[in-house]
């Protein structure tokens, strides 16, 4: 799956690592339900490194469509619930 983060790029991630970002995207929903800033914040920075460490960045020049995009890291509450359409930023 290509992933891509909203001002830094894409990265290549295996399937397998879906089940641990739900957790993460679990948690970055009802923080957004509940209006939890610093909880919001926590968990999307969590879910951002979690993305970084375990994907595979592809080069800058490389235009390969996305299956996921994620908000930037200095993405605001409301901002982030503007991009969602429905259950969450990963698919499950």
């Amino acid at each position: 799956m290509i992933v891509r983060i909203m001002g830094e790029g894409q990265v290549r991630l295996a399937d397998s690592h879906l089940t641990e970002l739900n957790k993460l995207d679990d948690e970055l929903l009802a923080e957004m339900e509940n209006g939890d800033g610093p909880g919001f914040r926590r968990t999307l920075t969590a879910l951002l490194s979690k993305v970084r460490e375990l994907g595979v960045p592809l080069p800058d020049d490389s235009l390969e469509p996305s299956e996921l995009i994620l908000p930037a890291p200095e993405a605001t509450l409301e901002e982030v619930r503007d991009l969602l359409t429905g259950g969450g930023l990963i698919p499950g």
